[in-house]
This record gives C-alpha cells, structure tokens and sequence, in this order.
C-alpha cells in the first residue's frame, strides 16, 4: 500500500504541473479584460500561486507519508 500512496502523490504532482499552463492562460486572459480593477486583478493572479502550492503540498504530502510506511524516513 505505500507503494501506491508513492505513485500517488507523484501522480498528483505530475497531474497539477501540467495543469498549471492552462490555469495560467485562463487567468491571464480573465485580468487583460479587467479594465481598471487592479487589486482584482492582483488577487486573481495569486490563483496560480496557491493552486501551485496545494498541488506541491498534496503530492509530496502523499508520497511522504507513502515513504513513511516504507520506513525510509
């Protein structure tokens, strides 16, 4: 089973990195069209960052804890 929670977080990982162009792309078209709603638009860019980071944090919590199992760390 650790094993599988291993494959999981890098799943997770590899899954969230490819998704983040696209995030990136949404998100840049979304604050162009904006007009003059600059704090808006600095608070709907801080969207790649966190989506960034909970992918980061899900995948490597998941593949530790797999290692932890494992009695690797």
């Amino acid at each position: 089973m650790a094993l599988g929670r291993m494959i999981t977080g890098f799943i997770t990982v590899v899954v969230g990195a490819s998704l983040v162009p696209t995030l990136v792309t949404v998100i840049t078209s979304a604050t162009t069209n904006m007009g003059n709603m600059t704090s808006a638009a600095q608070l709907l860019e801080l969207t790649v960052l966190f989506f960034a980071l909970g992918v980061m944090i899900a995948g490597v919590g998941t593949a530790v804890s797999g290692l932890v199992e494992y009695g690797l760390i």
